[in-house]
């Protein structure tokens, strides 16, 4: 068995040539040789790609807020690919899974099923508004796929809005509508018709608006929807899961825009549906009721995937077409796990803690800006958090490197989070989180930023 420092030097001739020395270091202490024995088989299997393969650790268990990796090591989860809504391995819902298996493991298309159907009716009546008619999907780049064909036959236009540094699922269809670079470069051509618009973000506004938001940023999209004059629809992030969240306003601003040159409003709720930012859906912050609310990720319990395109009733104009097709569209143990999911929602009151949880987490985080010349905002809607790290608060400029030393620092002290656009950490757990809980957490990431800034 070849030492780890040998392994590093394997996996970085095998492609992986941007591991980073932070990253390098945390697996020289913390991974021992029989992980690494298992590491070394998934990056010779599994084809290589960003933010996926080679793998950091492995994991073994997963229950509650916590992970545990073959060591037997537990890392709270402020990640959870945003899954986690009622925790890992919630008791409810693996019930609910292995009492449908035993009944209807799989429906086949042609049929359906009364668990699908229970789920749909149970959507339909938490949507807001007039959102009356559902379609599953497997995932949730495949429902923002159904929505994209279905403004397309509904209005007989093809063009899009979205969002720069956007994130709509990684097909190709997704990729020309979303806005990352990591993602778009060096793929080839992309959709036709997809313009974008910078986000509404008010730590970077690029209008200059500090104190006294005008809302340009919602004008310029009815700039641009009155210049094109056939755009389909504009489909965003309704909160960005960088924990940017729209200023007071815009979405009624640009639902307004919407009508007024025939363009639907599409949007994409997928990361934060089903109660993270405090309601169920985070449209009912903004008292804005979109033409599609797409929805996924937690929805499966955090085991089955599972997503859901919702649409007003008068979209339903295709019965002669396939808008999504797919072979587990109606499949009756995820649509279990789904209505499992939603009752631990209501019944354990999942909604007010994550508010309740979300202020208490947002003000902590607020005083350690007060000592940390690195966070240079903070910010927030119920459990959708984030912190922005900068080398100079004037000037903002992304602290990258000290963002990912912060990262691998939490996790050695058993935390562990996201980072995203290289200085945001993000940070979602599970809306079952409990005070102690969150104390232990931001005890270890006020220690980390204590370290960094020494």
């Amino acid at each position: 068995m070849k030492c780890k420092k040998e392994k590093l030097e394997i996996l970085q001739s095998e492609g992986d040539l941007n591991i980073s020395p932070h990253r390098k270091d945390w697996i020289e202490k913390h991974i021992d040789i029989e992980t690494q024995r298992w590491l070394d088989l998934d990056a010779k299997y599994f084809l290589h790609q960003s933010l996926s393969t080679p793998c950091l650790n492995v994991l073994s268990h997963c229950e509650g807020i916590d992970l545990e990796d073959l060591q037997g090591r537990r890392f709270m989860d402020f990640h959870g690919n945003n899954v986690h809504q009622v925790g890992f391995a919630n008791r409810l819902v693996i019930e609910a899974i292995k009492d449908q298996m035993d009944k209807l493991a799989f429906c086949t298309r042609r049929y359906t099923n009364i668990p699908a159907i229970k789920l749909a009716e149970k959507l339909i009546q938490l949507a807001p508004g007039d959102l009356n008619k559902v379609l599953f999907a497997p995932a949730g780049t495949t429902a923002i796929s159904m929505a994209l064909k279905l403004a397309r036959m509904a209005t007989g236009r093809f063009k899009t809005i979205s969002m720069w540094d956007s994130f709509h699922g990684a097909s190709l269809d997704a990729i020309s509508i979303g806005g990352e670079n990591i993602f778009r470069k060096d793929i080839g051509p992309l959709l036709s018709g997809t313009e974008h618009v910078p986000p509404p973000d008010c730590y970077r506004c690029l209008w200059g608006c500090k104190n006294s938001c005008t809302l340009q940023c919602a004008d310029y999209i009815e700039y641009v929807l009155s210049k094109e004059g056939d755009v389909a629809a504009v489909i965003a992030e309704t909160a960005r899961s960088t924990s940017v969240i729209p200023p007071v306003g815009y979405w009624k601003k640009v639902r307004a825009a919407c009508d007024k040159h025939g363009a639907l409003l599409i949007l994409d709720e997928i990361p934060h549906c089903l109660g993270r930012t405090g309601k169920m859906f985070t449209c009912e912050h903004f008292d804005v009721i979109p033409d599609m609310l797409v929805i996924g990720k937690g929805l499966g319990g955090g085991i089955f995937p599972l997503a859901a395109l919702i649409a007003r009733e008068d979209f339903d104009v295709a019965p002669d077409r396939a808008l999504g097709h797919y072979t587990h569209e109606k499949n009756p143990v995820a649509c279990a796990a789904a209505l499992a999911t939603i009752h631990c929602i209501e019944e354990d009151h999942l909604l007010a803690n994550a508010e309740k949880m979300g202020c208490y987490a947002l003000n902590r985080l607020g005083g350690m800006m007060q000592r940390y010349q690195l966070i240079g905002a903070v910010r927030g809607l119920g459990l959708l958090m984030g912190i922005e790290l900068v080398k100079d608060q004037q000037t903002k400029e992304p602290a990258t490197e000290e963002a990912e030393r912060l990262m691998y620092d939490a996790m050695s002290k058993g935390l562990s989070f996201k980072v995203t656009m290289g200085n945001i950490i993000t940070l979602t757990p599970p809306l079952t989180i409990t005070e102690s809980q969150m104390d232990r957490a931001l005890n270890i990431l006020n220690e980390c930023l204590e370290n960094l800034e020494k």
